[in-house]
């Protein structure tokens, strides 16, 4: 009897041998053996971190030359990408702007699922259209099957505005590899419930699409150590990160890292440089505008000794 499936032979639609009794199994042994499959997981990803690494330096590159962050996708690739999205202006204090995310089926489907948006290559080409990449902008095609038609049009469009192009996927042997700048393709295997993949592929992606923005962001000046140095002041919690932070930094007390603040118009970067050099607010902002937005640079001291001092490690 023919195949008549062109999924059939995808790695994401393929059978668990490990599960396939899953139904049987007590609470216990089923977690256990999701946690079995997630270590094959994660084993995936580290395969690709030299690829996720290159990825990491092309966003970088394009941040610093003011290009932009696109990811495209649907069903939970697209959920990943929008969450990645909402998550950066409030960790690191960028514009709404320079990290988008595009999602088959709109904001709706960001709720509740929409069958069937996905196959809609056409208006994934309006989609991207319609935020008119650029060549300094990165476009994240994120397809867990890497044959979601929605992600391909969106992906043909940005290739031919000349933008770069990351394809996120769970098949290492997807075709689109000739296509694109640079492939990231973590080999989960089958997932434990067969063609979930808000399960094993789920996960994989949203760890390369973590290091994807976080490396960058890091990489562009986005912390001081480990530290958020440009967090927004959006909730009572963040204001508190905020003054701790500055308590960690300058040896403050409490409140007196508060007021310093409050007189750096909770910039937290000014706030620093304020404090450590005795300049104004716009001084200390001038300065981190010369010093590329990095704190190191713009007073010339590293926290990292005193990080380490903090929490008595060698």
């Amino acid at each position: 009897m023919p195949v008549r499936s062109k999924w059939q032979s995808l790695p994401t639609e393929q059978i668990n041998p490990s599960t396939l009794a899953i139904d049987k199994l007590s609470a216990t042994d089923i977690v256990e053996r999701m946690l079995t499959e997630d270590r094959k997981m994660l084993a995936a990803v580290q395969r690709e971190k030299d690829r996720i690494a290159v990825g990491v330096e092309i966003i970088t590159n394009a941040l610093r030359k003011t290009g932009r962050v696109i990811f495209v996708g649907a069903g939970t690739s697209g959920r990943l990408g929008v969450l990645e999205s909402a998550e950066m202006p409030p960790t690191f204090g960028t514009d709404p702007d320079l990290v988008q995310a595009i999602m088959a089926g709109g904001q709706n489907a960001v709720l509740r699922a929409r069958e069937g948006v996905e196959d809609n290559y056409e208006e994934g080409a309006r989609s991207i259209n319609r935020l008119r990449p650029t060549t300094k902008d990165v476009v994240v095609g994120v397809s867990a099957s890497g044959m979601t038609p929605f992600v391909r049009g969106a992906l043909t469009r940005a290739r031919r505005a000349g933008s770069k192009i990351i394809f996120v996927t769970c098949d290492p042997n997807n075709e689109l590899q000739t296509f694109v700048d640079l492939t990231i393709a973590p080999a989960v295997g089958p997932e434990v419930i067969a063609g979930s993949t808000r399960l094993k592929a789920g996960t994989a992606t949203k760890l390369v699409l973590n290091m994807l923005t976080t490396a960058a962001m890091i990489r562009i000046g986005k912390t001081y150590g480990n530290l958020m140095v440009d967090v927004q002041m959006g909730s009572e919690k963040l204001r508190d990160r905020a003054r701790r932070i500055i308590v960690i930094v300058t040896g403050l007390d409490y409140d007196e890292a508060d007021n310093l603040l409050r007189r750096a118009h909770w910039n937290v970067k000014a706030a620093i440089v304020m404090q450590k050099s005795g300049l104004s607010h716009n001084q200390a902002l001038s300065r981190l505008r010369h010093a590329h937005d990095i704190v190191r640079d713009a007073i010339g001291e590293d926290v990292e000794a005193r990080l380490r001092e903090l929490l008595k490690v060698g």
